[in-house]
């Protein structure tokens, strides 16, 4: 089961994914910045021994994997350019 913090930061991945799918149509666009601020503060609660691959999506702010991470979809993440193993 994710600690709480996961669940914060899985709800927080989720609200950006939201925005930015809405941007096409929305207008004004939405400003992003406070949902990055909030993924970054969730992201520096979580624990030294946080899950690696969870850990990097987060500091390479590969927000989209770190969601399906979340969601226990890692195999549909791609290798990045960075060749670090899903």
């Amino acid at each position: 089961m994710p600690a709480p913090i996961e669940k914060n930061l899985l709800a927080a991945l989720g609200e950006l994914d939201a925005a930015v799918k809405s941007m096409p149509s929305a207008n004004p666009k939405p400003d992003l910045l406070p949902f990055f601020a909030r993924i970054d503060e969730l992201a520096k609660q979580l624990p030294s021994d946080a899950d690696p691959a969870l850990l990097h999506y987060l500091q390479k702010k590969s927000y989209e994997k770190a969601r399906l991470h979340l969601q226990g979809r890692d195999a549909e993440n791609r290798a990045g350019n960075c060749r670090h193993e899903n």
